[in-house]
């Protein structure tokens, strides 16, 4: 308990050290993490819609692989990126590899399914209602779609938040890919890990009990976003 309530303290100090280390880890943290939810849920919302909503031949297929890719180890998705990006991979005259673009990429890659699997269940549910209650009242397919969306929009907001959780806690891609390299690619579940290797666990535990706390502020912005609409 007393270490606890030490790492506390340890974390007020240093936040208020005002120290650019920690807060470029931050920031870096949540430019990360941020853009890469943006740019997953842009494209998993909209297929989780489309495959949620229509029949097709070879659908449960699809589910059933992007169920399986809902577990997809973090490692497996950082290895891909990084052989894809490495110096003679097929992109690796972009030069992204051991930056924070890479691990965007890699971060992107792991939460796709996720979001797209939790939306397929969501809209799933609603789907049939709400395209009836469309046809009867002569709706196009754009206007069902939207009115689709809007019915499901708190499961989805939830998807969302579920796939950030995932990539602000996101340790084995971004190191594998970003190289945790100081003022560069290191963010806050990295930095716990070098400061644990480093016998520093009061500093790891502050910047846990930091990450935490900015998971929670930044979950209650959404909600507060969501409640609002």
């Amino acid at each position: 308990m007393n270490e606890i309530v030490q790492s506390f303290k340890e974390a007020i100090n240093l936040l208020l050290s005002f120290d650019a280390e920690l807060y470029g880890i931050i920031l870096l943290t949540l430019i990360v993490t941020v853009s890469s939810t943006v740019i997953a849920a842009a494209i998993a919302v909209p297929v989780g819609i489309v495959i949620g909503s229509r029949d097709f031949y070879g659908k449960r297929l699809l589910v059933r692989i992007i169920h399986t890719f809902m577990g997809l180890p973090p490692v497996v998705a950082g290895l891909v990126v990084y052989i894809f990006l490495s110096r003679n991979g097929p992109l690796g005259n972009l030069g992204f590899l051991f930056t924070p673009t890479a691990m965007v990429i890699a971060q992107v890659i792991i939460i796709i399914p996720i979001i797209t699997g939790l939306s397929i269940a969501a809209v799933k549910l609603k789907s049939s209602v709400v395209e009836d209650n469309c046809k009867g009242l002569g709706l196009s397919r754009w206007q069902t779609m939207k009115l689709l969306l809007h019915e499901c929009r708190y499961p989805i907001f939830s998807a969302i938040l579920t796939g950030y959780g995932r990539a602000i806690s996101e340790v084995g891609a971004v190191s594998l890919v970003g190289g945790n390299i100081q003022y560069h690619t290191r963010v806050m579940t990295t930095a716990i890990v070098l400061e644990t290797r480093m016998g520093n666990f009061d500093k790891a535990l502050a910047i846990g009990i930091i990450l935490i706390t900015l998971s929670f502020i930044i979950n209650g912005i959404v909600y507060r976003l969501q409640e609002a609409k």
